[in-house]
């Protein structure tokens, strides 16, 4: 049995607040346990320079920690003038993993950026960062179609994610702060709803893990990525109110 009372196999409590804020196009407070996101679409009418004129649109993502989402306080990155090669790695990998599963050109000559702004931390920021950032994508998107703007859904499938580990030598999913600090393994895996693996980031932090153990994370992460999207399935079932 965990700190939290969780079996190995076990999530922590998540749950999806949409349209939390009500200027972005789609906007999600996500929370995995005591972990909260603030995750936002926005539709730039328009693409970056270097896709102008190409019949397809573009996916990205910005993170960020704000100052009191842990008990000690963040410095803001603008305040430094440059962002944190951590930083930098996790928006890029909630940009790679949204687009995996969206069609270019059925979104047409248009940007949706998706800001994913740490409430409260303890532990899967990314993850539920692009869990949450999924469900703020697609209800971005669905008003975009209820608009006219767009004849076709871009979304091809669902996204999610989360963390997993090996404590203590055995494999556990969903790894608050606590765990994830003592963690022998570290990983964070990014899975389509159909079952594709999208991303898959793993590390040892000290003894090398066996084929075996990482086996044995795959199989908790595609559990608990399973779970996850039949939660988002079930929050989207109800489109967004048009605006």
């Amino acid at each position: 049995m965990r700190a939290d009372g969780r079996q190995n196999d076990q999530l922590r409590p998540i749950s999806f607040e949409r349209d939390f804020t009500v200027q972005a196009a789609g906007s999600v407070l996500v929370s995995f346990g005591n972990t909260r996101v603030l995750c936002t679409a926005s539709i730039d009418e328009n693409v970056p320079r270097w896709m102008k004129g190409k019949g397809k649109g573009w996916v990205t993502a910005e993170y960020s920690m704000l100052p009191g989402a842990s008990a000690e306080r963040i410095n803001r990155e603008a305040a430094k003038g440059k962002q944190s090669g951590r930083t930098q790695e996790i928006q890029r990998l909630i940009g790679r993993s949204l687009r995996s599963i969206c069609d270019m050109k059925a979104l047409g000559e248009r940007q949706v950026i998706v800001d994913c702004d740490v409430l409260q931390a303890d532990g899967g920021t990314r993850t539920a960062s692009i869990c949450g950032g999924y469900v703020a994508l697609h209800d971005a998107l669905t008003r975009t179609m209820q608009a006219g703007k767009i004849t076709t859904h871009p979304l091809l499938d669902e996204c999610a994610a989360i963390s997993v580990g090996v404590i203590a030598g055995t494999p556990m999913l969903d790894l608050p702060y606590v765990e994830d600090a003592g963690a022998e393994t570290d990983m964070n895996v990014v899975m389509t709803g159909s079952g594709g693996f999208v991303e898959v980031q793993g590390t040892a932090e000290g003894k090398p893990f066996s084929r075996a153990e990482l086996d044995a994370l795959l199989d908790l992460a595609e559990g608990g990525i399973a779970q996850i999207v039949e939660l988002q399935r079930s929050v989207l079932a109800t489109p967004p109110t048009a605006r």
